[in-house]
């Protein structure tokens, strides 16, 4: 293969393929799907995962974060609808506008700045309900909502094909969740029927994310926004699914060395590992600045030969050490997997999430752009990226 064999992310297009297929057979009939792509596609690779959904899997949705990512997809050939999610500078609309991408509005105030930065360049947007999350959206009762929306909606250069909100828990299942998220969602109908009392027309209104598409849908919403699921990993790792997402990134490193070391001598920075007996450890030719988490010194553990072995002493920028004493066939040059499948061993960006203390997402997310992806459909090589 012609990269750099030392820290990889394999990206596999067939299971993000059987991602899609499952998530659709579960949200309701009639709804149509966006993809969440933000974050060049949560760390996968935009280049190689976003004409797949569009050309091979006849997606028409795409969403992403920000004015220069959705830029980013026009510019790689993306025909589709692509909704800004986020803020747009006021003075970057224009570009916007140009390319048909459609912006989200925060607040009527945003609104009417934008507007008069637009000159004649009408920009279809969609207008984010704060209905919970208490992050970004239009504020107060439905009829104060829908009072707003009517005021945007008459404004000369903006076109308001939309409304959306977003939920806070709809992955939980406990009885409070629940009630929560179902409160989140008839409030979001109420203002847009309000909004259409008022006559303002809307061709879009979507609430469901990846998880309320399988755990909470509702026909109402006309789009599924699906992220995390799409790229295999669980918005809640104790919630079940219908279905197990199948994870679309593994990520692989190499062996430098082995060597013998004894009683009492410790291993890397700090000092913090003091070998208890004689052992064999090899260090591995990744890092926290490929994205591998530090948090994981000591306490992590990784895949040789079908095999665990631990991490021993600190996670340094490019390299780390572990245990194989128990792995008399170790040998530079051999693939490490740091999560992924080996033989009958899996680690997954989840099991390396619940060590340091996060979620999967910003593992994978965090998957830094010096590390190829390297893009499979089955066995067949697609490509090899960088983000």
């Amino acid at each position: 293969m012609d990269f750099l064999k030392r820290t990889w992310a394999e990206v596999r297009l067939d299971r993000l393929a059987r991602n899609v297929s499952n998530y659709k057979e579960c949200i309701p009939q009639g709804t149509e799907l966006l993809c969440v792509v933000k974050a060049s596609c949560y760390g996968h690779g935009d280049l190689a995962v976003c004409p797949y959904l569009e050309k091979e899997l006849g997606i028409g949705w795409f969403a992403v974060s920000n004015g220069d990512e959705a830029l980013r997809l026009r510019n790689m050939g993306i025909q589709g609808e692509i909704l800004v999610l986020g803020y747009t500078p006021p003075e970057s609309v224009k570009d916007l506008a140009e390319h048909n991408i459609i912006q989200t509005i925060t607040d009527e105030e945003y609104a009417e700045e934008i507007n008069a930065l637009l000159a004649g360049k009408p920009l279809r947007c969609h207008a984010a309900i704060d209905t919970g999350m208490t992050r970004i959206g239009l504020r107060g009762t439905p009829e104060q909502t829908a009072k707003s929306l009517y005021n945007i909606y008459d404004l000369d250069d903006i076109i308001l094909d939309g409304i959306f909100t977003h939920y806070a828990v709809a992955d939980t299942v406990d009885e409070e969740s629940v009630a929560y998220t179902k409160a989140q969602t008839e409030k979001f109908f109420a203002v847009r029927d309000e909004a259409e009392k008022l006559g303002v027309t809307l061709r879009q209104a979507h609430c469901l994310n990846s998880a309320a598409g399988i755990l909470a849908p509702d026909p109402r919403s006309t789009l599924a926004r699906l992220g995390i699921i799409l790229y295999g990993l669980c918005p809640d790792p104790t919630t079940p699914l219908p279905f197990v997402p199948e994870p679309v990134m593994e990520l692989r490193s190499t062996v430098s060395q082995v060597k013998r070391i004894y009683a009492g001598e410790t291993v890397s920075y700090g000092r913090t590992f003091t070998a208890p007996q004689d052992m064999t450890i090899a260090t591995v030719t990744c890092g926290y600045a490929d994205g591998y988490p530090r948090a994981l010194s000591n306490k992590g553990e990784v895949i040789l030969h079908g095999k665990r072995a631990r991490i021993v002493g600190r996670v340094c920028m490019d390299q780390f050490m572990i245990d194989v004493s128990h792995i008399p066939e170790a040998a530079v040059h051999d693939t490490v997997t740091l999560f992924g499948t080996d033989g009958g061993e899996t680690i997954t960006a989840d099991d390396i999430a619940a060590l340091t203390g996060t979620i999967g997402y910003e593992i994978v997310c965090g998957i830094t752009s010096r590390v190829p992806r390297v893009v499979y459909s089955g066995s067949e090589l697609k490509g090899i990226y960088k983000i």
